[in-house]
């Protein structure tokens, strides 16, 4: 497969992402610059409030979120609105994706099926991480695990499986006028 990534926010450009993608067979062509200044106090990896995933020879059952230990979680209050479900093929790139305010959204993002290279990149320009960016290869074997993308960072993720799944809650509702 190659995949081809192309203007945008130019996340795609650290030597971690090209060695990354040379270790799983893959070819990067025509990628932009972005020196890798993030870590994950800017964002949060959030671990699912499941303390088990309960599975036997009929299925699984876990416990997918849970409002008040995902604010104690990450600090502060949310509201979470809408929730989205996608699917994609393997190297399908969506994003990055972000809505302006009064319509910025936040976004807990978990992958049902297969896998993702997920990124968010922090575009507040008077944030001090303005431009620091995380990324978090999201396997729905972990079903626990889920990425946090607050509002003010532009979201995204490149399928990196046949097909992948996304399942994603967001703090507004989506709008059209004030995505980009």
């Amino acid at each position: 497969m190659t995949i081809l990534v192309t203007s945008g926010a130019g996340f795609i450009g650290s030597n971690f992402v090209i060695d990354w993608l040379d270790q799983h067979d893959e070819r990067v062509i025509n990628v932009d610059k972005l020196t890798y200044a993030g870590n994950l106090n800017n964002l949060s990896s959030v671990e699912s409030n499941a303390s088990h995933v309960f599975e036997d020879e009929r299925g699984f059952f876990f416990k997918s979120f849970n409002h008040k230990k995902f604010e104690e979680a990450i600090g502060h209050k949310v509201t979470f609105v809408q929730d989205n479900h996608s699917k994609s093929v393997k190297g399908v790139l969506r994003g990055l994706h972000y809505q302006l305010p009064p319509h910025a959204q936040g976004k807990l993002v978990r992958v049902a099926q297969d896998e993702v290279f997920d990124v968010a990149v922090d575009i507040r320009k008077s944030s001090p991480t303005f431009g620091h960016w995380v990324v978090e290869v999201l396997p729905a074997e972990n079903k626990k695990k889920q990425l946090w993308v607050p509002e003010g960072f532009a979201h995204g993720f490149l399928t990196l499986s046949e097909t992948a799944e996304v399942l994603y809650k967001t703090t507004d509702y989506y709008a059209s006028e004030n995505e980009r």
